[in-house]
């Protein structure tokens, strides 16, 4: 699959960074990665191309969070006013066509996610592909000026955001709902990425970042990627239109599932480290290894905490050496994952990579139900 990525604001442009860098060598499943911001030093701090780089919003209400904190109005209207700036960098760069367009942001600031809305509307109008939205949601230490108070020092707690010079954010949770809800009806389906459960006890979002989003992009990559690379041809490929099938077109809320295993890929004769060769792999091993990493990928950590049974549609993608990959326990993992879908809406694959180290599973979630989202609309209720 080709996909196109744009990111929207600091947090965004830095999770389009890491997806770039995420990419694998050998299969460059990213057709173009575009970064957009209102702080000319966030773009240079990525490795996106310059003329792939734009900053917009000078004079607007975008620029310099002017009021913002109290009403994403005035975002959403400067938004919509900057959209046609930001497709003329498209077009100039000679953008090629790709299968799908995801655009990253985060929730619950003044930048990326006002203008958000108005540039998956126009992406929708103007090109031929779906357009999915990844989101990541504020965790609580962003806006409540008292979370983590303890790490900024006995007289900072109200004046800095934790582990940062940045004030907080009282409006970030109702920003991001608001911004969740103009985004409803445009993005094909929308990814989200919870920070607030994603954050290790005593860590700030400043000691978080890289990690979440390494983690965030690790996922995207496994299942767009496809499933051929070095020559060798997964035995049932994951293409575009099963993601679409998966993620659908109706703003389906979706999350992300992920697991791993280091695995033995060579052994070397008279066990004395030489003349490494291709290891025969037992059938035991690569049946236990595919169902570890699948019931991870199911059960384990997702982008946004949901029960699995929550969700309308599933796809599940297993990958790694292709000695490892047992057709068998990948069916069975196929059949766990419907079974916990409750229906027929549940595809998968294989994604053979010949030089990996790893047997992963990479589990997408579409349609949950979310009670941190839920949470979220409590919060400013």
């Amino acid at each position: 699959m080709q996909l196109e990525v744009v990111g929207l604001g600091g947090a965004g442009c830095r999770l389009a960074d890491a997806i770039r860098a995420a990419a694998p060598a050998d299969h460059a499943f990213l057709t173009d990665v575009f970064a957009f911001d209102t702080d000319e030093s966030t773009l240079q701090g990525t490795v996106i191309p310059e003329s792939h780089r734009a900053q917009y919003g000078q004079g607007t209400a975008l620029e310099g969070s002017n009021g913002l904190d109290s009403d994403l109005e005035p975002g959403f209207e400067a938004g919509q006013a900057v959209v046609d700036d930001l497709l003329a960098v498209r077009e100039r760069s000679g953008s090629t066509a790709a299968d799908a367009i995801l655009v990253t942001v985060g929730l619950g600031g003044t930048t990326g996610g006002p203008t958000a809305p108005a540039l998956v509307a126009a992406l929708q109008r103007t090109v031929d592909a779906p357009v999915y939205v990844l989101a990541t949601l504020p965790a609580d230490q962003e806006f409540d000026p008292d979370a983590g108070a303890a790490d900024r020092g006995p007289h900072s707690g109200v004046t800095t955001r934790a582990g940062t010079d940045e004030p907080p954010r009282p409006a970030a949770a109702s920003h991001a709902l608001r911004t969740l809800e103009a985004l409803d009806g445009l993005a094909s389906a929308i990814v989200l990425f919870d920070n607030e459960a994603w954050l290790r006890p005593g860590e700030t979002i400043a000691d978080a970042r890289d990690r979440c989003n390494r983690e965030l992009a690790t996922r995207v990559a496994a299942i767009f990627a496809g499933g051929d690379t070095d020559g060798v041809v997964a035995q049932n490929v994951v293409d575009a239109s099963d993601i679409d099938r998966t993620l659908g077109s109706e703003s389906a809320i979706v999350s992300l599932g992920y697991g791993e295993q280091t695995v033995e890929t060579t052994s070397s004769r008279f066990g004395l480290g030489l003349l490494p060769t291709e290891r025969d792999v037992e059938t035991s091993e690569a049946v236990s290894a595919v169902e570890t990493v699948v019931r991870k990928g199911v059960r384990g950590k997702l982008s946004l905490e949901c029960e699995p049974e929550t969700a309308e549609r599933g796809l599940l993608i297993v990958g790694g050496p292709p000695a490892w990959l047992n057709r068998q326990a990948i069916a069975d993992g196929r059949r766990e994952l419907e079974a916990t879908v409750g229906g027929n809406g549940v595809l998968g694959g294989d994604a053979p990579r010949s030089d990996g180290e790893t047997v992963f599973a990479a589990v997408v979630l579409a349609g949950v139900e979310s009670a941190r989202v839920d949470g979220l609309r409590a919060m400013v209720d």
